[in-house]
């Protein structure tokens, strides 16, 4: 009687246990990829530019800011932009321009460039190693940004990737996702949120303009309001400078407002907080608007000063315009707008015959492997069978657990575990044959056949391994579906065809008496 057999069998049994539970029902247990399991297959580009415009135009407000309340103030016509990455100063009289550069440099800071435009004017240009990490700054905000978008639309396994090698492509993969329009609309909103004051509100443009003989003032903007409850729509005159801006977000989430309307509540950082304070414990008895998107949601009036971090965004929200605004503000806005440059739908017909093709495949696969394994290693092939069985199931067990996806290439590293299950167990039993064709013992035989290949198992997996593990790291999404199973798939084989396989030689032969012909019939490989 061979040692420890009974263990190796409760051990084997606990194995099985625990993988078909992981896996059972495999519906719901096994996470399919878009090409299996149907969706949407989006290709988008971050439109860099938006980016460094926003640095420029940010910088031009700020300068303008500056000017007025240095003490004294510095006289100046316009401050503009020339380009998305130039700037100008211009009608500084001649006794102040000195001044400009030290009210200028905690704002631009080794951003810009000082130089001299045509006319004689300051100019301000931003450096270019300065707008080359802008534009990458802008491509990986985008898409941590839309990563949390995406996670929060409950979309199993979404993937969120750099595409192409331009370097401001994104694609994203939605299994599952039906309502694609819907999708699109919230990965693509730029949900930029400011509070800013209002200086006028009116009906229409030329109402609200008339104060100023028609024409915005230069810091000043003109911004639409989002419609009344009444079916009204109001125009609004707005301060550039925001009081908050929306990167002083902290979270947002869905509530109701006074009459039980969908409404959104949003919490400032504390630094946001501050500014919130200050701005409203200056100007009570004044509005002021929050605008999202260009757009002013609401415009309240201070009634008094506002110290706590929660604001609430009220307007004509559905509750499911709503629930997109708060996800939206809880990732954060996006650096640069977005354009869709391909657009992939899988229907969920095509994904169901994928699957069932694979599944004829892998069964198609085993069976003629298994017909050869019985046909020229008769009955030894049976173990072959069943430990290859098992590297299946314990492989699908592993996936499961981890929360990997099975893909259409992951399928074809399912497939190709059988070969690694084949092959291991050819080089058992040929190495099993040659201790028989030495005349020794059955038990000897298969002692011997399994300890001397057990090394060059184990070298050989190891280095498929190491290329499967390059494969995840640095492939993209079919690679990596591939080198998913393949890397689980090799981990178990070393299990099932080794421990397994030998575990069921040693059954078979401690039910027969050393050194017998029934031992030898029953290893006729």
């Amino acid at each position: 009687m061979y040692k420890n057999l009974r263990w190796k069998f409760l051990i084997i049994g606990a194995v099985i246990l625990i993988a078909g539970w992981a896996i059972i029902p495999p519906s719901q247990k096994i996470k399919l990829g878009l090409d299996l399991k149907g969706g949407v297959y989006l290709v988008m580009q971050v439109k860099t530019d938006d980016a460094l415009q926003a640095e420029t135009e940010t910088a031009v407000e700020q300068i303008k800011e500056a000017l007025r309340t240095a003490s004294p103030p510095i006289p100046f016509t316009s401050v503009r932009a020339t380009s998305l990455t130039e700037f100008t100063v211009e009608g500084v009289p001649p006794a102040d321009a000195q001044r400009l550069p030290a009210v200028a440099e905690p704002i631009v800071g080794t951003a810009f460039n000082r130089d001299t435009a045509a006319d004689g004017s300051p100019l301000f240009k931003m450096k270019p190693n300065i707008a080359v990490t802008r534009r990458s700054e802008a491509v990986n905000q985008a898409l941590l940004t839309i990563d949390k978008r995406v996670n929060e639309l409950g979309v199993a396994e979404p993937t969120v990737a750099l595409y192409g090698s331009t370097g401001d492509q994104i694609v994203v993969s939605l299994p599952g996702m039906t309502d694609v329009d819907h999708a699109k609309r919230v990965i693509r909103s730029t949900a930029r949120l400011d509070i800013k004051m209002v200086e006028g509100e009116a009906p229409d443009e030329k109402t609200l303009l008339a104060a100023h003989g028609g024409k915005t003032p230069e810091d000043m903007q003109v911004v639409p309001g989002s419609g009344n409850r009444d079916g009204t729509r109001s125009v609004y005159l707005l301060k550039k400078a925001p009081i908050v801006a929306g990167n002083e977000l902290a979270s947002a989430k869905i509530t109701q407002d006074e009459i039980g309307a969908p409404a959104v509540a949003f919490s400032l950082k504390p630094g946001g907080v501050t500014k919130f304070s200050k701005a409203t414990g200056e100007n009570v008895g004044r509005q002021m608007a929050i605008v999202l998107d260009d757009r002013v949601q609401s415009a309240p009036r201070i009634q008094e000063r506002i110290s706590q971090a929660d604001v609430r965004i009220t307007g004509s929200f559905t509750p499911q315009e709503a629930q997109d605004l708060a996800l939206v503000l809880r990732s954060g806005a996006l650096p640069a707008s977005l354009s869709y440059q391909q657009q992939t739908e899988i229907g969920p017909t095509l994904g169901a015959d994928s699957v069932r093709e694979g599944i004829y495949a892998s069964l198609a696969g085993l069976a003629l492997v298994t017909l050869f394994m019985l046909i020229y290693y008769k009955m030894a092939g049976i173990n072959a069978f069943v430990s290859i069985v098992m590297n299946l199931l314990i492989l699908l067990g592993f996936m499961s657990y981890l929360g990997a996806v099975m893909t259409l290439p992951g399928v074809a590293g399912l497939i190709l575990t059988i070969g690694v299950g084949v092959d291991s167990n050819v080089l058992i039993f040929e190495r099993i044959r040659e201790e028989l064709a030495l005349k020794k013992g059955a038990r000897q035989a298969v002692a011997a056949g399994f300890d001397r290949v057990f090394t060059t198992i184990l070298d050989t997996h190891v280095a498929s391994l190491i290329s499967a593990g390059f494969l995840f790291q640095f492939g993209t999404g079919p690679i990596r579906g591939f080198a998913t199973t393949l890397f689980f798939g090799l981990l178990t084989n070393v299990f099932t065809a080794v421990f397994v396989s030998r575990s069921l030689f040693e059954l078979i032969l401690s039910r027969k008496p050393a050194g017998s012909a029934a031992q030898h019939q029953h290893l006729s490989i």
